[in-house]
């Protein structure tokens, strides 16, 4: 709850980067293999996949958390925890921000999660199982709660402003973004650490499989024989500013935040409504001040699962009418994986970096467009366009929408 008046003068910018990802770490390797269409898709190395009949995600490959870390430290740390520290210092890095102005700015710390510290539950239920009486996991517990990771991140920087977990599933990323966006708006801190985390797991992976929403081997968006997604885990953070702080200090800019919606469809935990996810759309435009042929591109959720591709799709056509053949649509997480909590600030990333870049990523694995899913979705390979207005969409269990704008911030909203 954003208590102080909200100055709808005060612009939103992101000055700062930090990708912790299957496609590498670094938004320049990022997004240098999400424009060649790379998949960031392999067999899993993390547990044992035996005794399922699934076996792949996007894992995060070469990754070194001491390289970041105090070696000490990262023994007491999940590995959300230490994706979002890496994700935190490459974001803080890339916006170019001094010691001496780090001192003397208030910065808060959004994140979402959909797992939290996932990894820390399985070392406890697996140790406590051998050994019911072994006290030693105490220690472990305290550092179970998911909010753990915002505290980390806060305590390795320390940064303290206002500190906040969203739990909204795998719209988390988008919540926090637009939490921060707000924050910043009303006054309460100069500048955010916003955006999303979470690891891979057993837990996550069974459950997925359970409710059999996985695909054998790759995921296809919006393809006739769709099977489903594949997981994925990473971080994506960016650093927010209001655009008088970044022009005083001549910082890049890569994009504006205009506005954000958000929706609940109250409708079913698993289907997706496409009432309630055009709802988001439209807020999110409407809070922009934009008119809706002003969007040049649109991050889709984009899971690969029938429902999801289909309402999405649908509520797209709906808010957007015939233009939505117009508007390329694509879905990265044919590339990523569905990395749940930090997907929809991967995705915002990528809208950043499409904005800044004059490009936009595929939606790769496209072998035959389902007719239910007739938009321009990228097909296969990046396309270089220029994009002024993005839109990213993202949904999640439980009917939670968020949608987000943003544009090149030397155009007038």
């Amino acid at each position: 709850m954003i208590l102080n008046k909200i100055d709808h003068k005060r612009r939103v910018v992101v000055t700062g980067l930090g990708v912790v990802s299957s496609l590498g770490i670094g938004w320049e390797e990022f997004w240098k293999n999400l424009m060649a269409g790379k998949s960031g898709i392999s067999k899993i190395e993390s547990f044992d996949t035996a005794q399922y009949d699934r076996h792949y995600a996007g894992e995060v490959r070469g990754f070194d958390p001491k390289k970041f870390i105090d070696k000490r430290k990262v023994k007491h740390m999940g590995k959300a925890s230490q994706f979002a520290i890496v994700a935190g210092k490459l974001a803080l890095k890339d916006s170019k921000i001094t010691p001496d102005l780090m001192s003397k700015f208030k910065i808060g710390v959004a994140l979402g999660t959909t797992m939290g510290e996932i990894q820390v539950t399985e070392q406890i239920v697996k140790h406590s199982i051998k050994n019911p009486r072994l006290n030693a996991l105490a220690k472990r517990a305290l550092i179970l709660p998911a909010s753990t990771i915002c505290i980390n991140l806060a305590e390795e920087l320390n940064l303290q402003g206002n500190n906040l977990m969203f739990s909204n599933a795998c719209a988390a990323g988008n919540f926090a973004i637009g939490y921060g966006y707000d924050l910043i708006r009303a006054g309460r801190v100069d500048c955010m650490l916003a955006g999303g985390v979470d690891s891979l797991s057993r837990i996550a992976f069974t459950g997925f499989r359970r409710i059999f929403a996985m695909a054998p081997e790759k995921c296809q968006p919006f393809d006739k024989n769709r099977q489903g997604m594949m997981l994925g885990e990473g971080a994506g953070i960016i650093f927010l500013e209001s655009l008088e702080s970044a022009e005083q200090r001549k910082a890049n800019i890569y994009a504006e935040i205009l506005g954000y919606g958000v929706s609940c469809d109250a409708y079913d935990m698993t289907d997706p409504s496409v009432k309630g996810i055009s709802t988001s759309i439209e807020r999110s435009i409407k809070a922009s001040g934009i008119s809706i042929d002003k969007i040049d591109y649109i991050s889709a959720h984009g899971t690969g699962t029938v429902e999801n591709d289909k309402a999405e799709c649908a509520a797209a056509t709906k808010v957007f009418g015939k233009r939505i053949n117009n508007i390329p649509m694509s879905s990265i997480k044919s590339m990523l994986g569905h990395t749940m909590g930090a997907s929809a600030a991967l995705e915002t990333i990528a809208c950043c970096l499409a904005i800044r870049g004059g490009g936009i990523p595929p939606t790769i694995n496209l072998e035959n467009q389902d007719g239910e899913c007739a938009i321009d979705c990228v097909p296969n390979k990046g396309r270089r366009k220029r994009v002024d207005v993005a839109l990213n969409n993202s949904q999640a269990f439980g009917g939670n929408n968020a949608s987000l704008v943003l544009n090149n911030f030397n155009l007038e909203g």
